[in-house]
């Protein structure tokens, strides 16, 4: 991967990738390695981006497809590269414990529903979660408010 590659394509949507990496990890090492093997996917893959969609949706469903098929394989995968990004703990570390909390919580709803609230907190339209999960966009609504439900109860239990 070149590093202006890294740098015009992945880095201006690095946020949600460290989002969507966080809530799906639940140690620094699994962090480091989903985002880098996110990075390494979208580089491997980015001659199959077909401009139906936008390149950041195109970056969130490959960035939500790689962390599920790394979570239920639940082992990382190194891979020889000419550039791998660095991530610096202290950078990406959330140091507000109401969102540690925020993401913890996040942490126990399953798989679809951590994507959409994500998605949601990235003030993505409806069509957009939709279109980016693989749904409807009729029913993200309803979604997003059981979501936030389970949530409610999560953080004060």
């Amino acid at each position: 991967m070149s590093s202006d590659f890294y740098t015009s394509s992945i880095l201006p949507f690095a946020g949600i990738i460290i989002k969507i990496c966080r809530a799906y990890t639940n140690s620094q090492e699994d962090f480091e390695d989903y985002y880098q093997e996110v990075c390494l996917q979208i580089w491997r893959s980015r001659e199959n981006f077909s401009q139906q969609s936008e390149w950041s949706t195109w970056i969130y469903r490959l960035t939500l497809n790689v962390c599920l098929t790394l979570l239920k394989k639940k082992k990382g995968q190194h891979f020889a590269s000419d550039y791998i990004p660095e991530l610096s703990v202290e950078n990406h570390a959330f140091k507000s414990e109401a969102l540690n909390q925020l993401y913890n919580a996040i942490r126990q709803l399953s798989e679809v529903d951590r994507a959409v609230i994500l998605l949601y907190l990235e003030e993505k339209s409806y069509q957009e979660i939709a279109e980016i999960i693989g749904t409807n966009p009729n029913n993200i609504g309803v979604r997003i408010s059981r979501i936030k439900e389970r949530l409610k109860k999560i953080l004060t239990a």
